[in-house]
């Protein structure tokens, strides 16, 4: 059952990168976030009624709620709604990296000399999306969408620090999450007037993002995680490139070679950086 489990989270993670684009061609990044964030803490709020139980503990969300969801998905959304799909998601994933370096001053690790190779082949496979191929001229179609994409890398590797040390129930850490957050964003729809009744087919696509990129995947995922690790952890190095399916298909996008080079790199970066 953990296969399964494992399967199916990649298998909607390949998606969410299209259903980003798409909802964005009617939602602004902030419109998108605030009916995603608000599905996703309607299913935790479900699956932890049960064991409601307000305690010390969760106060720990109030600063982890403005990270995630708020300026995590802030960032990414917005890289998504300047950068064509396959670059934004290439550009995201190379949070592992990212996670290694900034693992040396916020946990005193020391990189190893593998760690050190997989980090440049990696951020070399960064540059060959962004600059698509074009190394020599360094190039940027967009510099603010690339910032934004890395940027986005760059928060989730320190949200994922942060939670190292919260060893709170996964359902019960994301409700309180997801509460804090979803009132923040509901304040910076307010403050910036963002605030709008979407039509149907974009609430739909809010709806999907809510309940297969912040919901119910981390669910099967965590499962998954839990009973068979290495299957699950080698199984995810297929989403990107899935994900290239998807926005090709669903999208309707011309896939660069660039990006599937550098992609290739920024996956084999972190392979190699593995310890």
């Amino acid at each position: 059952m953990s296969k399964k489990h494992a399967i199916g989270a990649v298998l909607l993670w390949s998606t969410v990168a299209s259903a980003f684009k798409l909802s964005l061609g009617y939602l602004t990044p902030l419109q998108l976030l605030f009916y995603a964030s608000l599905t996703s803490l309607l299913v935790f709020g479900v699956l932890y009624a049960k064991d409601f139980a307000p305690r010390r503990e969760n106060l720990r969300s109030a600063y982890l709620g403005l990270i995630n969801p708020l300026i995590y998905y802030t960032v990414l959304f917005s890289a998504y709604d300047r950068l064509p799909a396959q670059e934004a998601q290439a550009l995201n994933y190379t949070w592992p990296l990212m996670l290694v370096v900034l693992s040396i001053p916020l946990l005193g690790k020391r990189p190893s000399v593998r760690a050190i190779a997989g980090l440049f082949l990696g951020f070399l496979g960064a540059l060959v999306v962004a600059t698509k191929g074009n190394l020599a001229e360094l190039n940027f179609t967009d510099p603010v969408g690339v910032t934004l994409g890395l940027g986005s890398a760059v928060i989730w590797a320190s949200y994922w620090i942060l939670n190292l040390r919260d060893e709170r129930p996964l359902v019960e850490k994301m409700f309180w999450n997801f509460l804090f957050g979803f009132i923040y964003v509901a304040t910076a729809a307010f403050l910036t007037g963002s605030f709008a009744l979407p039509e149907p087919k974009a609430l739909a696509g809010a709806i999907y993002v809510g309940l297969f990129e912040m919901g119910v995947t981390f669910l099967l995922w965590y499962r998954a995680v839990e009973n068979d690790m290495a299957f699950a952890s080698n199984l995810a190095y297929l989403v990107p490139f899935l994900s290239l399916v998807f926005i090709s298909v669903v999208v309707g996008e011309s896939i660069a070679p660039s990006t599937v080079v550098g992609l290739a790199m920024i996956v084999g970066g972190i392979i190699i950086g593995r310890e």
